[in-house]
């Protein structure tokens, strides 16, 4: 299928649905902007959705431990880990999709539908990226590298899913929210329930972001027989996100009782909960445009959340 939109990206090599003026458009050499742009690096809310787990359950963890501060160095490794994994992740999913892609009027402008980059170059940048994961992982302890590596299988079986499944956002989650389990392993050493509620809310947060973005694209893929959440709750949307982002607060709740979690982080999961409210209420699922802020807007939410577990762990040390 050939739009105006993706012929325009043929020439220019611009991806339809990023930012104009990003800093990949910007800033980088011609020969590396498309890898770039399949790591999605003119796009940084995917790694802002893949740290936020990491990161607030390495503050959870330092709030349980009575630490003032999370481990600076598992702060910095997360960091660099969650930009190379979601770059590793979104490579893997354009090359799976790669036919698909090119049939969507959003998606036909990526680097490998529109032949900015060979499926043999995108494989040998998903090794490098990959490589750049494991070295995060191998400086963290032995049950977090084993923890770490158990995560591969649905990171792999994820992109298939929205092929036999009306829940590839729950897929999603559960590759996505990874992380929460992560942080407190990292500092302890062993999972407990709290970090393991905490993974739970995480991926009821992920199946809401997630809907709401996927409603984007929900007119091309009704047609090529893509599925998603979005489509299976249609106009019922605004009652979905409601009951996930409800059990996702409800379930971090449980899980900060259970850390022994002080006033400031409960402040923080009721700024949280009142911002994903207001993407319940608000979401106007026939405009794209506000879908793509509303899921944006996510950034703010984790931020919202982690500072009041970092206030929380600054208080009770």
């Amino acid at each position: 299928m050939s739009t105006p939109s993706s012929s325009k990206s043929r020439f220019s090599g611009v991806v339809a649905d990023a930012v104009s003026g990003n800093f990949v458009d910007r800033l980088l050499p011609a020969w590396l902007k498309p890898y770039g742009r399949l790591a999605r690096w003119d796009r940084p809310i995917g790694w802002w959705l893949l740290l936020w787990p990491c990161w607030w359950s390495a503050a959870l963890a330092a709030v349980a431990a009575d630490r003032a501060f999370p481990n600076p160095l598992h702060i910095v490794l997360f960091l660099i880990g969650a930009v190379a994994m979601r770059g590793a992740g979104c490579t893997y999913n354009d090359i799976v999709d790669r036919e698909y892609d090119g049939r969507v009027a959003r998606t036909a402008s990526r680097p490998i539908p529109s032949g900015q980059v060979t499926v043999t170059l995108a494989l040998v940048f998903l090794v490098l990226q990959a490589l750049v994961g494991l070295a995060v992982l191998l400086s963290l302890n032995t049950f977090s590298i084993f923890l770490g590596i158990a995560s591969l299988a649905i990171i792999a079986c994820y992109p298939f899913m929205k092929r036999i499944t009306d829940w590839p956002q729950l897929v999603l989650g559960l590759a996505f929210s990874w992380g929460a389990l992560m942080g407190w392993a990292a500092a302890f050493g062993e999972l407990s329930a709290a970090p393991v509620l905490l993974y739970g809310a995480s991926i009821a947060w992920t199946i809401g972001y997630d809907t709401i973005y996927a409603h984007q694209d929900k007119e091309d893929d009704a047609i090529i027989g893509v599925r998603s959440t979005a489509l299976l709750f249609g106009d019922r949307t605004r009652l979905g996100l409601a009951g996930f982002y409800g059990l996702a607060c409800v379930l971090m709740f449980a899980s900060f009782v259970i850390a022994d979690a002080g006033p400031a982080a409960f402040i923080g999961l009721l700024g949280f909960a009142g911002h994903l409210a207001w993407q319940a209420l608000t979401i106007d699922i026939s405009d794209p445009d506000h879908c793509l802020k509303l899921f944006k807007s996510n950034k703010i939410a984790g931020w919202i959340l982690f500072i009041g577990l970092l206030l929380d762990a600054l208080i009770g040390a």
